[in-house]
């Protein structure tokens, strides 16, 4: 099925006289692809989405060949590529870094040269090879930024502000793992940089192995698991594990991590300070790791205030910009926007390394081409709305080959309608419509959707629909114009990037606080296929008024949806308001557990019927779970 690639700044009228840069990141996680125009965004997709493989580091194929096609750059069109990182230096950086290691370093070593040799090293042929099979014959140039000037730079360029500081945090790229930074206009300044081994991303990911997570996946279950454990090992982390300077720098006692021989992230003589050894991740999980979780909480937030002050003190700004794989972490944004020296702060929402190939694009045009900079509001990233879309009679008509029965509601308001009647009563949406979202998050665009009010929806979609750990809690978005009668924040939150507490108003004190079994566990039994049975009892008390989306600290990690930048989400949650009297409806990203958020109509309709949803939205076309055939995808290759 073709997709249709929607362009939204006049990129779908080829001219000579446009300036186009393509801007990738790969070769280490999520890898991605964006293409900028003239100075403005036009597309930007991760490889995961296509190659359905999660995090899919290699060089970012499909998502190249999307960007071109939706920007409608052909062959000759092309002006530049930049890619998002130096690939030489970190070779330096890991041949250094085993050097003085010594004999524990020698298989991952080992493992690294064979890699950078085979691959990461002839980034320019592979880039210009995969070009010239798409028609490009005409030379482009090739450039490199530093892997966190491309964070900076995606931080900044696509934001609201005139002018501000910018901050980024990641485990580490090249040398650096993280920066401070001022920019103003079209110029970014870096005023300020951390070197690896020290790295309060590396700090946070060692923890969350220990506590038997995935590195670069399990990051976000860490920060989630934290409110049910208390910060019993801050004090020890501060005092033995990490040295937190006034100005925000770390330095690390590396007698406790492994991370610099590349063989595992902790040193078997950490569990002397954390009371026993690392979990293995088929255990079940134990109070101690939700301790170790609070109390890394609890450290990060320390790191990223101070960091922030003293970035404050180098810039003079009121406003602050942050990047980097760290700056997905919404409590710590939260706290920073609460307690912090800023007035405001925004944050890039693909904030990781896909995230990347937007800033390395726009470093190019900005810092390189030396182009001014139109400040955009809201801001540049377009809602995050910058992947591939598919058409309403394209999809009917697939269907339709497929023999998939199918309801055509062709009208916004009565498809919203008749969506907002199913949560209403209980029915689990798949929610697909528009251009998919850029970035780790769902929007509401590739979105699972379910009644927030009802406390079994925790287990049922956690444990039934996302396969997922029990324990971790849902993203409530909330109509932007009734966000401050819900919760406690008063500003827009359109990326859940940050995290609110549910206004006072809306909670339950009789429950709060509560043991036992909730009204999602009638008889004290939750399905605990991951082991965190009691964790996922906690989660199911209805604290609040919409118990499905509210965490076991009274804090949701909140979407604001408005009309400008999410009109056909706004309608729904509109249509459900006007039935129900409650603006929100809890939004979970359109996948289950291991795999990608879905991209095509094929994509969702097999995740449709491989878990317990009950109505999938196509744009305009509903299927219900009853009506489908035992194989729906009888035409699988034209479904892809």
């Amino acid at each position: 099925m073709a997709e249709e690639h929607r362009r939204g700044t006049g990129a779908d009228v080829r001219s000579s006289n446009r300036s186009t840069v393509l801007g990738i990141s790969a070769d280490y996680h999520d890898a991605a692809a964006a293409l900028v125009i003239d100075g403005r965004l036009v597309a930007a997709a991760e490889e995961e989405r296509f190659t359905r493989v999660k995090h899919d580091p290699s060089l970012p194929r499909h998502a190249i060949r999307y960007c071109l096609e939706a920007g409608g750059v052909g062959p000759g069109d092309l002006d530049a590529v930049c890619f998002y990182d130096k690939p030489l230096t970190t070779y330096e950086r890991i041949l250094i870094t085993h050097a003085r290691v010594g004999p524990a370093g020698v298989r991952s070593l080992s493992k690294a040269v064979a890699a950078f040799s085979r691959s990461k090293l002839w980034v320019p042929l592979r880039i210009e090879r995969f070009l010239r099979s798409l028609g490009h014959l005409r030379p482009v140039e090739l450039r490199f930024a530093e892997h966190h000037q491309s964070h900076a730079a995606s931080a900044f360029y696509p934001s609201p502000f005139e002018r501000a500081a910018i901050l980024t945090f990641d485990g580490v790229g090249e040398w650096a793992t993280s920066s401070i930074s001022w920019g103003a206009g079209h110029r970014i300044e870096q005023r300020l940089e951390q070197h690896f081994p020290d790295s309060i991303g590396l700090l946070y990911s060692a923890l969350t192995a220990y506590c038997g997570f995935e590195v670069n996946d399990g990051e976000y279950k860490l920060m989630g698991l934290a409110p049910y454990g208390e910060p019993t090992y801050a004090d020890v982390l501060r005092d033995r594990v990490v040295r937190i300077g006034s100005d925000g720098a770390v330095q690390l006692d590396q007698r406790w991590f492994a991370y610099r021989a590349g063989v595992r992230m902790t040193h078997p003589r950490l569990a002397q300070l954390l009371d026993g050894p690392p979990r293995h991740p088929d255990a079940p999980l134990t109070q101690r790791e939700a301790d170790v979780a609070r109390s890394m909480q609890v450290v990060l937030e320390d790191i990223v205030l101070a960091t922030a002050r003293h970035a404050h003190q180098l810039t003079g700004e009121r406003r602050a910009c942050l990047a980097g794989g760290v700056a997905l972490n919404c409590v710590a944004n939260a706290r920073l926007l609460e307690d912090g020296p800023f007035d405001d702060v925004w944050v890039q929402p693909a904030a990781g390394d896909a995230g990347g190939s937007v800033g390395a694009a726009l470093w190019w045009w900005h810092q390189l081409q030396d182009n001014p900079r139109e400040v955009v509001a809201p801001d540049g990233m377009s809602g995050c709305f910058l992947g591939p879309a598919f058409s309403h009679d394209a999809i009917a008509a697939w269907l339709d080959e497929n023999g998939i029965s199918y309801e055509a509601r062709t009208d916004l308001p009565a498809l919203c309608s008749l969506v907002a009647e199913a949560l209403d009563e209980g029915q689990i949406v798949g929610w697909f419509r528009g251009r998919m979202e850029f970035g780790p998050r769902a929007l509401g665009h590739r979105s699972i959707l379910a009644d927030p009010r009802d406390p079994a929806m925790i287990a049922t979609i956690n444990q039934v629909v996302k396969l997922r750990e029990g324990f971790r809690p849902f993203a409530p978005a909330v109509l932007a114009e009734h966000a401050a009668d819900w919760f406690e924040t008063g500003r827009e939150l359109p990326y859940m990037l940050f995290t609110s507490r549910v206004r006072e108003d809306r909670r339950v004190p009789a429950i709060v606080g509560g043991g036992g079994p909730g009204p999602a566990d009638p008889d004290g039994a939750v399905p605990d296929a991951r082991g965190d049975g009691d964790f996922a009892r906690r989660l199911g008390l209805a604290n609040s008024a919409i118990p499905a989306c509210t965490h076991l600290d009274l804090s949701a990690r909140v979407q604001t949806v408005d009309s400008g930048r999410n009109p056909d989400f706004h309608a729904l949650l509109s249509a459900f308001h006007e039935r129900t009297g409650c603006p929100v409806v809890l939004n979970t990203s359109f996948n289950r557990r291991g795999e990608p958020i879905v991209r095509s109509p094929a994509d969702a309709l097999r995740c449709f019927t491989e878990v317990a949803l009950d109505v999938l939205v196509l744009e305009g076309c509903v299927v219900r779970r009853r009506d489908l055939p035992i194989d729906p995808l009888r035409n699988r290759e034209a479904a892809s």
